[in-house]
C-alpha cells in the first residue's frame, strides 16, 4: 500500500532508527510482546520463541531438567542458520556469571538464538549489561530475564576476602568487588554460610536492580510484558534453583 508524504527535514520514517524508536516505545508503554513482534522487521526467525513471561521460565526449568538428567536435544545449526541471519529472537535474557563451569545454553539446553546473555564475574547489572538487556526488551523482544550465580562463586568468595581482612586484588578487579560488596556486607549480618548466603543475596540485588531500571525495564515489569528472576546454579549437580 503506496501513500503520499511530504518530504519536509523532519520526515525521518525512511530511517531505520524509525523502526527502533517505535519498538523503544512500544516496551516503554507496556504493549505485549505480539503487538512488538508484529511491528518488528523482518519476520521471526524462531516463531515459537514469541511466548509469555511465564511460559518463557517454564521453558528454562524445563530445559535445565533436560540438562541435570543428560537428555539434552540434539540441536541441528544448519536448519535455522539462514533465517537468522537478518534477525534474532531470543526467549529469554540471562545475566550471567563469566565462570568457564557456567555456560547458560548448555545449562538450559536451549538452541542458537534463544538466550540473549550477558557475562560479567559476579553476575551484576553494570550500566551496559542493563543497556544491553534494554536492547533486548524493547528491540528483540524478550519477555524473560533471569540473573544467574551459581555455586562457589570466584568473584563472590573474593570480595568475602577483601571486606573482611582487606585483601587487595591488581588491575581493574576492584571494580568487581565493589559491585559485589554490598551483597557480601548485607550477608555477614545474617546467620548461615557466609559464601552462599552472599551469592544469593547478590542475584536477589541485582535482580531488583534489573526491576527498578528506568525508563524501559521497569515499565515493561510493571505491564507484565516483562518478568525478571533469580536462580542460583549448582556445580555438584548443575540443577538451576529458581530464587524469585
Amino acid at each position: 500500500m503506496c501513500q503520499n508524504h511530504s518530504s519536509s527535514p523532519d520526515d525521518t520514517s525512511h530511517l531505520p532508527r524509525r523502526n527502533f524508536l517505535k519498538l523503544v516505545g512500544a516496551a516503554a508503554f507496556g504493549l505485549s510482546f505480539a503487538d512488538r513482534a508484529l511491528a518488528a522487521e523482518p519476520a521471526l526467525p524462531r516463531p515459537q520463541n514469541a511466548i509469555t513471561p511465564d511460559a518463557a521460565l517454564a521453558r528454562l526449568i524445563k530445559g535445565n531438567e533436560r540438562y541435570v538428567a543428560g537428555v539434552a536435544k540434539r540441536q541441528d545449526f544448519s536448519t535455522d542458520r539462514q533465517a537468522m541471519t537478518t534477525a534474532q529472537n531470543p526467549f529469554a535474557g540471562v545475566l550471567s556469571c563469566a565462570d568457564s563451569r557456567v555456560a547458560p545454553e548448555y545449562t538450559f539446553d536451549a538452541g542458537r538464538g534463544d538466550l540473549f546473555v550477558c557475562r560479567v564475574a559476579g553476575n551484576f547489572a553494570e550500566p551496559s549489561s542493563i543497556a544491553n538487556f534494554e536492547y533486548g526488551l524493547a528491540v528483540l523482544g524478550v519477555p524473560l530475564i533471569l540473573v544467574l550465580g551459581h555455586q562457589n562463586c570466584g568473584a563472590v568468595s573474593s570480595t568475602i576476602s577483601a571486606v573482611k581482612e582487606g585483601t587487595e586484588f591488581p588491575g581493574h578487579i576492584p571494580t568487581l568487588i565493589d559491585a559485589i560488596r554490598p551483597a557480601v556486607e548485607t550477608s555477614m549480618k545474617e546467620s548461615g554460610d557466609l559464601l552462599d548466603n552472599s551469592i544469593k543475596n547478590n542475584v536477589l540485588r541485582n535482580v531488583e536492580a534489573l526491576k527498578t531500571a528506568s525508563p524501559l525495564l521497569d515499565k515493561a515489569v510493571k505491564a507484565g510484558t516483562l518478568r525478571i528472576v533469580g536462580g542460583i546454579y549448582d556445580l555438584d549437580t548443575g540443577e538451576v534453583k529458581i530464587l524469585s
